[in-house]
């Protein structure tokens, strides 16, 4: 019982770091009563107390899925338990094999987090790295392991306490350790040092986002289409007397089909007609037979030029994987039917961007690919009113936090409910306020200048999640002596 009572704590501990209090702190300790609970066990018995520490971790972490589907919530979280339960079973048998196991947790954390994030088409949701999305000195590494190095900076320290309590590692050992962290705070705050407005050849660019803040019950509402158009056509005429060079509206704002209403969508050109401004609008379009969850580029002369589809559809939400075999499965969740998009579309003018629809950020090979392929910054619209006013929408924006600093590049951002704002490429925010404060569901927009740089291909952007795979090297290395001698 107190294995089990340790493992809930840690569940708890942990939660509470993505939790919308922010309390980031609780993630640097937070495994620590797992690490206990695993002490001295069988691996049956690992596998059952990291299990139940997943479930109570993922119940208390994704709550707010319950406000889309109960049953996939309930799916969804036995499923990504069973990464808690790998996660106990190695620990376990890497302290078998050796005193010293409890070094590969890290490793071992790291590589299931990546198997999580691509198996099934992949859920990379609170990640131990986003946990610190807002401890910027931390997360400068990104420009070179990837969050995945974040994420092992967070199980180290948790690692270093441990073994500090228990006396489980040698002086010498703790001591590098504890050196490879402090090396990565201090490369950390060299580079919150380094201004992106002084690099040579930079140049400003104005963007306005815009929070349109409309209830997801009326988003496709035929009564409602003339009240959206209005609250749009109003922030974005207020904003574009800052005189932006873009405004970006949030994902599928546009209250009509592009491809078939024709009506509204000639409003809508002939309004950015009148303002004279380049206009970024989400929109669900429908051609070919097919619907795509598309980004539309509108000129200041009213005529549409650019179209994005989006290449990474949400399971359970825009497609049903399997489809043709499960049929069940459309009952578990309200599905749409979105074709993916096939290109990575590069949006030339005004600059050079590319364009993230709603948890495409969660993927950094997306943003890493928009950017080898010449975006001088990013886009990230979405809409996050399905999850209510929940910790679902600063969850998410710290996905959107990283793939800045993995890039080093700057990342505007359009929610309908959730967080709209500006992110900066060593992860600073500017984000739009209520007058209370408040981040969500808020009517309004942001202007603010953002520096295109001639920055060189970051580490990361350029070798991609090679960090990972030293982990899952060191990770197999030390299982090997223990599936050896297992009994």
């Amino acid at each position: 019982m107190i294995s089990f009572a340790l493992s809930s704590i840690a569940a708890i501990l942990l939660s509470l770091s993505f939790s919308s209090f922010n309390l980031w702190q609780f993630a640097w300790f937070g495994f620590i009563p797992l690490f206990i609970a695993l002490e001295n066990k069988t691996l049956r018995q690992s596998l059952l107390i990291a299990y139940i520490c997943g479930i109570i971790f993922w119940s208390f972490t994704i709550y707010w899925l319950v406000h889309v589907t109960l049953l996939g919530q309930i799916i969804l979280i036995l499923y990504l338990s069973l990464y808690f339960a790998a996660f106990g079973l190695c620990l376990t048998l890497a302290r078998r094999a050796s005193a010293n196991g409890v070094l590969l947790i890290p490793c071992f954390w790291v590589l299931f987090e990546y198997i999580r994030s691509h198996l099934f088409t992949g859920f990379p949701w609170a990640l131990a790295a986003f946990s610190q999305y807002k401890n910027l000195p931390v997360i400068q590494i990104a420009d070179i392991t990837g969050a995945w190095g974040v994420s092992f900076l967070v199980l180290l320290v948790n690692v270093l306490i441990y073994a500090v309590i228990r006396r489980s590692l040698k002086p010498k050992v703790i001591l590098v350790f504890t050196a490879v962290f402090f090396l990565s705070l201090v490369y950390g705050f060299y580079k919150l040092n380094y201004n992106s407005k002084d690099q040579a050849g930079s140049q400003p660019f104005k963007i306005s986002v815009i929070g349109g803040n409309i209830a997801q019950d009326i988003k496709w509402n035929k009564q409602a289409v003339e009240f959206i158009q209005k609250n749009y056509e109003e922030l974005t005429a207020k904003a574009a007397l800052d005189s932006p060079d873009l405004i970006i509206w949030p994902e599928a704002s546009v209250p009509a089909l592009w491809g078939e209403d024709e009506a509204e969508f000639k409003r809508l050109y002939s309004f950015v007609r009148s303002l004279k401004v380049d206009l970024l609008v989400g929109a669900v379009s429908h051609y070919g037979g097919k619907y795509y969850n598309s980004a539309l580029f509108i000129n200041k002369a009213g005529v549409p030029q650019i179209m994005y589809n989006k290449l990474h559809l949400v399971p359970f939400g825009e497609f049903v994987p399997l489809k043709n075999v499960f049929r069940f499965l459309e009952a578990i969740a309200p599905i749409g039917d979105i074709t993916p998009g096939k290109k990575y579309t590069i949006f030339e003018k005004p600059a050079p961007f590319g364009v993230l629809i709603c948890f495409e950020d969660l993927f950094p090979e997306l943003s890493r690919q928009f950017v080898k392929k010449g975006a001088k910054f990013l886009v990230n619209i979405t809409n996050d009113a399905w999850y209510k006013q929940t910790s679902a929408a600063h969850q998410h924006l710290a996905a959107s936090v990283f793939r800045a600093v993995e890039n080093r590049v700057n990342l505007a951002r359009s929610a309908n409910t959730g967080v709209s704002g500006f992110i900066d490429p060593v992860g600073r925010l500017a984000l739009i306020r209520g007058e209370a404060g408040q981040e969500i569901f808020i009517k309004g927009y942001n202007t603010r200048n953002i520096y295109l740089g001639q920055n060189q291909p970051t580490f990361y952007n350029h070798f991609g999640d090679f960090f990972v795979f030293i982990c899952a090297f060191f990770a197999i290395l030390g299982l090997i002596p223990a599936l050896k001698n297992k009994k």
